[in-house]
């Protein structure tokens, strides 16, 4: 509010001193300011300065001027601040209420169950994990071992399944004579007695080797497997016969697409029934030609599985699913897993909901390689009831754990 005050005294004629004029400046100022709303001229009111021995008229208007003394405001007139804090903050709580509640497992439906065991290789030989690379011969750093089984052979798989798997991963490479050969590693020299790379050989000459020739426990002083090995590698479809009815995860080892358009043919020749139990993962090319050819089949890959789930760290919240999360395997390290939106309950029923299937890892440390839940340790770490699946090197262990 502005104050009009005049610079002389009407009756003294004398000018008004400095200290005169601040106090009935201040006097004019109050008088105004304490008659809220005031949207036109007020009528004129009549000041008396003693000390002055002056009389003033004085008047007030309208001003866009800010209040002389901000301190001194009106108890009536609200504090706009003060609001729009209290408005940011409903809205802070209003929202991280709702992310809550639309994520929390406590209003989510429990699937019920046991956990869905997925025995890596079936019954295998353990090795030191440690410093893994891609061509390590994981044969000759095999652990002293417990039973006599060979990985991805018929008989190792059918003792997987006894012993509780639901689900057993092996792993195919094409071969010379258009079968798929089931065996892990891309060359035949640290496993058999054999040599070359696998693909480059038809599937007759891999019978032929001895699968068990290269495993040693002691630094190549004994080889317990060797000569018992002979003529078990099987082919893809000799184990498509011998379990029609078992569910399969199948990693295609090349980055190849056309060994991903080879094997969605081999697929696509299933009835729909069987291809449902099956599911693919393994190089970002090859599962690319086999989404696009078997669509229905679920699969996984290096670049879709980082997509997924970075995707789903950064939105998930909101409910939505990455695309790169549906009809597809997720693979989750059991130490990210309680940083999954909605983890476990919520988070298994998206997935599901989206037709995919959710198996926990161990830890991830780095690297190229993540682990298997292998122990009661690790097992411990899964929420209680855990119902969705678990990724493991040792069936027999984790099965008993699970109470099978």
């Amino acid at each position: 509010m502005a104050v009009s005050l005049p610079l002389f005294a009407k009756r003294s004629g004398r000018c008004l001193t400095p200290q005169a004029e601040r106090r009935a400046t201040r006097h004019a100022a109050l008088h105004c300011w304490h008659r809220p709303f005031i949207r036109n001229a007020a009528p004129a009111a009549r000041l008396t300065y003693p000390d002055a021995d002056v009389t003033e008229t004085l008047g007030c208007r309208k001003s866009t001027r800010k209040h002389p003394y901000p301190g001194r405001r009106s108890s009536k007139e609200p504090s706009r601040l003060g609001r729009k804090l209290k408005y940011a903050a409903a809205a802070i709580v209003a929202v991280a209420a709702a992310i809550y509640l639309n994520n929390t497992s406590l209003l989510a439906t429990h699937a019920g169950g046991k956990p869905v065991l997925l025995a890596h290789r079936g019954m295998a030989q353990r090795f030191d994990e440690r410093d893994l690379r891609n061509d390590t011969c994981t044969a000759a750093r095999m652990l002293p071992p417990s039973h006599d089984y060979l990985e991805n052979t018929i008989r190792s798989m059918r003792a997987s399944f006894d012993r509780g798997a639901d689900i057993v991963e092996l792993d195919v490479h094409p071969t010379t004579d258009g079968e798929f050969a089931v065996f892990h590693d891309w060359t035949v020299d640290c496993r058999t007695d054999g040599q070359g790379v696998t693909r480059e050989q038809p599937m007759a000459r891999l019978k032929m080797l001895d699968i068990g020739f290269g495993y040693t426990a002691d630094g190549g002083k004994t080889f317990p497997f060797r000569g018992k090995g002979i003529g078990l590698m099987p082919s893809l479809d000799e184990v498509l016969k011998t379990f029609p009815d078992r569910r399969l995860l199948i990693n295609v080892k090349s980055r190849d697409p056309a060994e991903g358009e080879k094997l969605a043919t081999v697929l696509n020749r299933l009835p729909t029934s069987r291809r449902k139990l099956i599911m693919v993962y393994g190089g970002d090319e090859p599962i690319e030609a086999i989404r696009r050819l078997a669509p229905e089949t679920r699969t996984i890959s290096r670049a879709t599985i980082k997509s997924c789930l970075v995707g789903y760290l950064g939105y998930g919240w909101t409910g939505i699913v990455p695309d790169a999360c549906r009809n597809a395997i997720v693979l989750v390290p059991i130490n990210y897993a309680p940083w999954l939106w909605g983890w476990p309950d919520r988070f298994l029923n998206r997935m599901a909901a989206a037709n995919s299937a959710v198996f926990v890892l161990g830890p991830y440390q780095g690297g190229e390689f993540s682990t298997g839940v292998d122990d009661a340790e690790q097992f411990r770490r899964l929420p209680k009831n855990y119902s969705g699946g678990i990724w493991t090197n040792e069936i027999e262990t984790i099965a008993r754990l699970t109470g099978r």
